[in-house]
């Protein structure tokens, strides 16, 4: 029996609404991760930068000891200040907490993102109440998800366009996936 236009809309309009949901999702769930990649690489980079100007500072210090020149007084202070500085920024910041909350929120929308497939999924099994319900479901987890974690910024979301668009970085084509899975799952490339 044909469903009335009114229903079918209604599905598709769900249909739709649970796309561009699974769509925010994906990108909130990726710049978490490209945030937390550029956290790890700042926090390296002034973690080295720490130990140079440490290292810098106390050798000019102890060469003044032994060759009491003046000059290595100068270099020396001069680093320690950098040094003082560069902890002085730091002092408040945590980078390394940062990162991993911005993982753990990456994590929890990892499941939600799963549960998005799924429902996409099953779509056409489900009555269209039963879709509004999960939908439901999902919106509310999201709502929880998204008040709990740090933003993103427009530089992850540039760099998340990025890998979504052009790199696919979410996705496998059918040869990667067939790489990955034992000989029995694999499917023929299309």
């Amino acid at each position: 029996m044909p469903m009335p236009q009114e229903f079918s809309d209604y599905r598709s309009k769900l249909q739709s609404q649970i796309q561009d949901e699974y769509g925010r999702v994906v990108y909130t769930y990726t710049c978490h991760h490209k945030i937390a990649d550029r956290l790890s690489g700042r926090n390296s980079k002034l973690k080295v930068y720490q130990i140079i100007l440490s290292a810098v500072s106390t050798g000019g210090f102890l060469g003044t000891l032994i060759t009491n020149q003046q000059i290595l007084v100068w270099v020396a202070g001069l680093f320690s200040t950098a040094l003082l500085a560069l902890n002085s920024y730091l002092k408040d910041k945590d980078l390394a907490e940062e990162k991993a909350d911005n993982l753990k929120a990456a994590n929890a929308l990892w499941k939600v993102r799963a549960d998005y497939l799924s429902l996409l999924t099953d779509f056409g099994e489900l009555t269209d109440s039963e879709i509004a319900a999960k939908r439901d479901v999902l919106i509310n987890r999201c709502a929880e998800i998204y008040a709990a974690m740090p933003a993103t910024d427009s530089k992850s979301y540039s760099e998340a366009q990025q890998a979504l668009k052009s790199n696919e970085e979410q996705f496998f084509t059918q040869e990667e996936l067939n790489k990955m899975l034992p000989q029995h799952l694999r499917k023929e490339e299309k």
